[in-house]
């Protein structure tokens, strides 16, 4: 990647700031994305109950030691923490309301960072948050059906509305940096969305359509209304009367709505049809697709995979930066997660851990097919490897290690891993002739 276009990773301790940009500065990264904490800046999620002041400092602070380190930030100012207080009041994402909140929280960053914050990421994987938390029950706030074991939920309707608040309250954002900042700080606004790439599980036309749906309900939920104002013709025909719609002006509002478009990417599956029929919806959102989900095909993994959800298939990457490019009028993108993990044994020697050769391969083949994509035209701008460190992975907790830098829980002590070793020397500055 260009200097200035961005390499950096997951997430830094608050009690280890200067300790974790001097690590990011060892390892030659010239950009860092970084989450801000909604409740951190807004204890009770609302402007009218109060701003702390001690989280903008940490944040000023923060932002201020990466600038003077020569490390530019790269803000996402959601990442699926719901101020609590919000979630009581009226439901989080279930209630239209909270665009409201989250525009206003929204722009107390603009204010107090946006002098030196130029790229925003409004929110980080909507697809996870709406599906894990209200689909499946496996975030936060862990809602789905009674069939699922979630005493709280419908899992085949609360995804769908928590989608719609989602892309509202990114529109709200966006439009509102656009109209009031942009001019005078000069960034810009973006969005980051996950995807696997979804490969027929043959070349028959049913395999190719089923592949095509299961994008419709993973990426193009999101991209269309971005793009066009709406959802997609597929969600529209399956989902019908559950899928909420937009109103004219809340169309215009979110069409057009970024400047870049973040991808999540790290891994593939086969698609395979599944028979479709109104007369018996699937009982889980993620199912309506109608496309069945395989990790092999005869037997055979789709990709190298070291035993956790992750199966190492580089191509699907480049697959879907030309997939985005012919459909999406190929819009600026920002590879904003990309990595794999390793599922944690307390027995293996820290020594073993630390000789991640897996993780080596990996960004390098990832990195080798976007070279490979931008060669055919897509208009990727900068990559970050996900994760600078060892840290908390949702659901999984501390039982999988992304991080190119190994982490001990017990004394917090970072040490690079030789996939950190590996990346500093690629992205170390060619010499001047």
């Amino acid at each position: 990647m260009k200097e200035g276009e961005g390499q950096a990773f997951g997430t830094l301790s608050p009690n280890n700031t200067l300790e974790d940009v001097k690590l990011l500065k060892d390892m030659n990264v010239d950009s860092y994305r970084f989450s801000i904490s909604w409740s951190r800046i807004l204890p009770k999620g609302s402007l009218k109950s109060g701003i702390n002041q001690e989280g903008i400092n940490y944040y000023n602070n923060l932002i201020n030691e990466l600038i003077k380190n020569g490390i530019t930030p790269y803000v996402t100012l959601f990442h699926w923490d719901v101020p609590q207080a919000l979630e009581d009041e009226y439901g989080g994402f279930l209630n239209k309301n909270i665009m409201f909140d989250f525009k206003d929280y929204c722009e107390i960053c603009f204010k107090e960072f946006g002098n030196r914050v130029k790229h925003w990421i409004t929110l980080n994987e909507p697809w996870s948050f709406s599906s894990m938390g209200y689909g499946l029950g496996r975030h936060a706030p862990g809602r789905c059906s009674q069939i699922l074991g979630c005493s709280v939920g419908n899992s085949i309707i609360e995804p769908y509305i928590v989608t719609h608040n989602l892309l509202l309250a990114h529109g709200a954002a966006a439009r509102l940096y656009k109209e009031k900042y942009q001019t005078t700080q000069g960034g810009q606004v973006g969005i980051t969305l996950v995807c696997m790439w979804y490969h027929p599980y043959d070349q028959s036309h049913k395999h190719v359509e089923a592949a095509t749906r299961a994008l419709d309900f993973m990426l193009a939920w999101y991209l269309d209304p971005l793009m066009h104002g709406d959802y997609p013709f597929n969600m529209k025909a399956i989902v019908r009367d559950r899928l909420p719609t937009f109103s004219k002006e809340e169309a215009d509002m979110i069409k057009g709505s970024y400047d870049f478009i973040g991808i999540n990417y790290y891994t593939a599956r086969y698609a395979r049809e599944v028979p479709y029929s109104h007369d018996s919806p699937p009982f889980l959102h993620i199912n309506e697709s109608y496309a069945e989900q395989l990790e092999a095909k005869d037997g055979v993994p789709i990709g190298e995979s070291n035993g956790s959800w992750i199966y190492v298939y580089p191509r699907g990457l480049r697959d879907l930066l030309l997939y985005i490019k012919r459909r999406y009028e190929n819009p600026a993108i920002y590879i904003t997660e990309n990595g794999i993990s390793n599922v944690d044994k307390s027995d293996i020697p820290k020594e073993e851990a630390l000789a991640d050769e897996m993780r080596k391969n990996y960004l390098a083949v990832h990195l080798a097919e976007i070279c490979d994509a931008i060669r055919e035209g897509a208009n990727v701008k900068g990559y970050f490897a996900w994760s600078l460190m060892d840290n908390y992975e949702w659901e999984k907790g501390y039982t999988e290690r992304f991080g190119l830098n190994y982490v001990d829980y017990n004394t917090l002590e970072r040490t690079p891993k030789d996939s950190a070793k590996w990346f500093s020397k690629f992205l170390q500055p060619k010499p001047q002739n």
